[in-house]
């Protein structure tokens, strides 16, 4: 199968790209600043505001399925900078979509949990999404841009996705504070936000069996756990034995953040019925991590 990747250069989408392309997939990934480096794909640089580009690219591949991860991810600059996150967030997916009906491939689109308010205790697939933030908004108008195009699609809304990384990516928020504690570096972690910490090779695994199952829909690959901040950073200096005395609680309130985050709670029973891949906690994702680390 031949498949495009936008944003392979990102963590997601490079462990995406990896794994297709061991299973013998022809893999296209693209990449707008940070040029990655793997074995059996091609990597192409691509502005995917560029329409004319983007329509030019597909066409060429004439890709089977296209897997959209590329977005700006920064919450609080999607809300000081409307017009730069609609351009990143909502008209690159309108032109990837608009190439994807030229060619007829499928496509999945890689969401967030921020389509939510945080107003109930779990949110299911069918729960209507009421984004409080813009960053939510641009999401979840690239969602519609998808369901609205009659293609073969999977929406995949997930969550603080975490797992070791490449030299040119950046942090995510496991690394983040392995990187504080082995510097032996004080820090405050907020004690009011919290997530679904979701392990990348799980949700690897799951997209590529529901794709392989030829599913379609909206799936939430989330972690098994929801948490906030503090405890997370606590079960981190847990399982990698670091000190936990470096670590305080906060409150987000005390800081003068441009965007509300919602606090919202995904329910993975869909995703690991359908795709046959249990989602790690926390934990085991951490225990994961530190087997990989010494192998």
């Amino acid at each position: 199968m031949k498949v495009i990747i936008t944003g392979a250069s990102g963590r997601i989408g490079f462990e995406l790209a990896e794994a297709l392309a061991k299973a013998g997939n022809k893999v296209t990934g693209t990449f707008l600043n940070s040029l990655a480096s793997a074995n059996g794909m091609e990597f192409v640089k691509l502005d995917t505001t560029n329409r004319r580009d983007v329509l030019e690219l597909i066409k060429k591949v004439k890709p089977e399925l296209v897997i959209h991860t590329a977005a700006l991810t920064n919450v609080d600059l999607c809300e000081t900078d409307h017009k730069l996150a609609d351009n990143l967030n909502v008209e690159s997916t309108r032109n990837i979509v608009d190439g994807c009906i030229d060619v007829g491939s499928k496509i999945a689109y890689v969401s967030s949990s921020f389509v939510f308010d945080g107003s109930k205790k779990v949110f299911h697939e069918d729960d209507r999404p009421n984004p409080v933030n813009y960053y939510g908004k641009t999401k979840l108008y690239g969602e519609k841009i998808i369901e609205d195009s009659k293609l073969k699609f999977l929406i995949l809304r997930t969550d603080q996705p975490y797992n070791w990384i490449k030299s040119w990516q950046k942090d995510n928020n496991v690394t983040r504070i392995i990187k504080k504690l082995e510097n032996k570096e004080s820090f405050k972690e907020f004690a009011d936000w919290y997530n679904n910490p979701t392990f990348i090779p799980d949700f690897v695994k799951a997209t590529l069996n529901l794709i392989k199952n030829e599913r379609q829909g909206i799936y939430h690959l989330v972690g098994s756990d929801y948490m906030n901040r503090y405890e997370w950073a606590l079960k981190i200096a847990e399982i990698f034995e670091k000190e936990k005395h470096l670590i305080n609680p906060t409150d987000s309130k005390d800081l003068n953040l441009s965007a509300k985050r919602p606090n919202a709670n995904l329910s993975n029973e869909k995703v690991q019925k359908d795709s046959g891949v249990k989602f790690s906690g926390l934990e085991q994702g951490l225990k994961n991590m530190l087997r990989n680390q010494k192998v």
